[in-house]
């Protein structure tokens, strides 16, 4: 596990492990940490100025180009936050050893079969309407299908791909009209 180093002027410097930070004798080391927890522990007695301090040190500086310089942090998480993901550049990335996966297969799609238990609609209920509106000859429209039903359009769409579409297996056309009205229709 990486571990990292801060010393009293601000500088972090990252080993491979807590042996190397130290047998390291550069400048004064004011503690080391592996993780964010330690970090956060680290930095109890600090003022919440010395976090910008920190983060001004490095930032703007090869790797942390893009980090721009702040005046102050909001509070101590966000700063312990920010600065941990930030000096996690200096960690070696781990050798690939995997070989790269195989690009998934496209799903077959599947016709739409009645299910086994599928029941026919009750008499007079909103599905049975809505069969009824659909197999008429000239289909019904998504505004025939809301007024009958009292459902939003949304609704109406969706009980006709999932009810009438997967579970019944019906067929159903979905044509747009010279006017621009949609049709549904049973085929």
């Amino acid at each position: 596990m990486p571990t990292f180093m801060i010393e009293t002027d601000n500088n972090i410097t990252a080993f491979a492990a807590l042996e190397d930070a130290l047998n390291h004798g550069i400048g004064t080391t004011e503690g080391t940490f592996s993780t964010e927890k330690e970090l956060t522990k680290l930095s109890v007695a600090w003022p919440i100025a010395r976090f910008a301090e920190v983060w001004n040190g490095f930032a703007g500086v090869v790797p942390f180009d893009s980090l721009k310089p702040i005046k102050k942090f909001t509070d101590r998480k966000t700063a312990i936050a920010r600065i941990w993901k930030a000096i996690q550049v200096l960690t070696p990335a781990p050798a690939q050893h995997a070989a790269p996966a195989a690009p998934k297969k496209a799903k077959a799609t599947k016709e739409a079969k009645p299910k086994d238990g599928a029941r026919p609609p009750r008499e007079g209920s909103k599905k049975a309407i809505v069969l009824d509106l659909l197999k008429r000859t000239e289909g019904a429209t998504l505004k025939e299908i809301m007024s009958a039903t009292a459902w939003e359009a949304h609704s109406v769409r969706g009980f006709i791909s999932g009810s009438l579409g997967k579970k019944m297996g019906l067929k159903i056309d979905s044509a747009k009209r010279e006017d621009g009205e949609r049709v549904y229709k049973a085929v």
